[in-house]
């Protein structure tokens, strides 16, 4: 965060909506959700073969993702099977109609 704005209190709304935003700032992310809205769960070797990115790439978004919580992922060794986390899908969702009103 900006050290300018570190100390500001902002509404908790406000900073949920920060991450949720920072999480979607790139294309890939954005339509790595789309592809997940529209399944029920993948692993990253799925994602793979739908974009034309390296493993590493895809799995470095899944994480920004993850850690927006906007996905959760349940290990299934030796793989990582992701899906939506709907709760704060639904949550961003919210956010953003409010903030876009």
């Amino acid at each position: 965060m900006d050290r300018a704005l570190k100390n500001i209190n902002y509404k908790e709304e406000t900073k949920e909506l920060a991450v949720f935003a920072k999480a979607l700032a790139h294309p890939t992310r954005i339509a790595i959700l789309k592809h997940l809205d529209n399944q029920t769960c993948c692993f990253t070797g799925d994602l793979v073969e739908v974009f034309p990115l390296a493993q590493s790439t895809i799995s470095q978004h899944l994480k920004e993702l993850k850690n927006a919580g906007l996905i959760q992922g349940e290990l299934k060794p030796p793989k990582i099977r992701y899906c939506i986390n709907q709760q704060n899908w639904n949550k961003a969702k919210l956010l953003f109609e409010r903030f876009f009103v």
